[in-house]
C-alpha cells in the first residue's frame, strides 16, 4: 500500500472527530462555491465539477439542505468569493510539502502557513520547488459492495483505472489526471457511490525519517489541515511500520 494511501486509511480509521467536522464541511462547501463558479452552471447534470463536490458533501454525511443552500449562496454569488492557490514548502527532515488552498483573504494564508511551517522547523518555499516531486492522479474512494477486486478492476481498466486497493471492503482506486472524468463517468454508470473522490498530488518516491522526527512532520501535517483556508495536504514522508503502529494507537 502506498504513502498516500496508508495516510487516508489511518485517518479513516480514526474518524472524523466531532470538532473537525465542521472542517468538512467548509471544505466541501468551498469546493461547490468554486464549482459553480468554474463550471459556470449551478446545474450539477451540466456541471461535472459541481457534481462531483456534490458526491463528496454525500461521503461526508453532510446534511442535504447544507448542500443545497451552499448551491443556491454560489449560485447568487456566481460563486465569487474564494481563490484556488498553491503553496510548496519543506517540512522538518526536508520533506516536501504541497498545499492546496481555497482563501478570500491571501494575505492571512500566506501569513498562517508561514507561521506554522515556522513554528515547526520548516519553510515556505518558491513554486516549483517540490511540484516535481509530486504527480497529479485522479483517487476515487468508495465501498467494494458485491464485486470482487479482480471485478471491479476488469470493469474499469477500460475507463483508465491504474490501480484499485481493497483495505477492508473499503477501496482505493487511482487513475491518471487524464482519465478522471472517464473514470467518474463509469462509476456512476455502474451505480457506485463514492465517497470521495478529486484529483490529488501523489509523491512519486517518499523519504524515511526517525521515529521522533517523522512525527513532527506528521503534527505539522495535522496543523496545516486544521487551517480554516486549507483545503487539502500532500507529502512525501515515508509511513514506516513503526510510525503507522505509533499514528494507530
Amino acid at each position: 500500500m502506498s504513502g498516500h494511501n496508508k495516510w487516508s486509511k489511518i485517518k479513516r480509521k480514526k474518524g472524523v472527530a466531532d470538532a473537525k467536522r465542521g472542517k468538512e464541511f467548509t471544505r466541501v462547501i468551498k469546493e461547490i462555491t468554486v464549482a459553480v463558479k468554474e463550471g459556470g452552471s449551478s446545474d450539477p447534470e451540466m456541471n461535472p465539477r459541481l457534481r462531483l463536490a456534490i458526491a463528496n458533501a454525500k461521503g461526508i454525511n453532510m446534511p442535504k439542505e447544507n448542500t443545497e443552500r451552499a448551491i443556491k449562496k454560489a449560485e447568487e454569488s456566481g460563486g465569487a468569493g474564494y481563490e484556488e492557490l498553491t503553496y510548496e514548502a519543506y517540512a522538518p527532515g526536508g520533506i516536501a510539502v504541497f498545499v492546496e488552498v481555497a482563501t478570500d483573504n491571501t494575505n492571512r494564508t500566506v501569513s498562517n502557513l508561514r507561521s506554522l511551517f515556522s513554528k515547526s522547523g520548516g519553510s515556505l518555499a518558491t513554486s516549483g520547488s517540490v511540484a516535481f516531486l509530486f504527480e497529479r492522479k485522479g483517487v476515487f474512494e468508495f465501498l467494494l459492495g458485491n464485486y470482487s477486486e479482480d471485478e471491479l478492476m476488469l470493469d474499469l481498466i477500460d475507463a483508465g483505472a491504474e490501480d484499485v486497493e481493497v483495505d477492508e471492503d473499503y477501496v482505493t482506486l487511482t487513475c491518471a489526471f487524464e482519465d478522471f472524468g472517464n473514470v467518474q463517468d463509469k462509476l456512476e454508470k455502474m451505480n457506485i457511490e463514492v465517497k470521495k473522490a478529486g484529483v490529488e498530488y501523489i509523491p512519486k518516491t517518499t523519504t524515511a525519517l526517525e521515529l521522533n522526527e517523522a512525527k513532527k512532520v506528521l503534527r505539522l501535517i495535522e496543523k496545516l489541515e486544521d487551517d480554516d483556508d486549507v483545503q487539502s495536504v500532500y507529502h512525501n514522508l515515508e509511513l514506516s511500520d513503526e510510525l503507522i503502529a505509533e499514528l494507530e494507537q
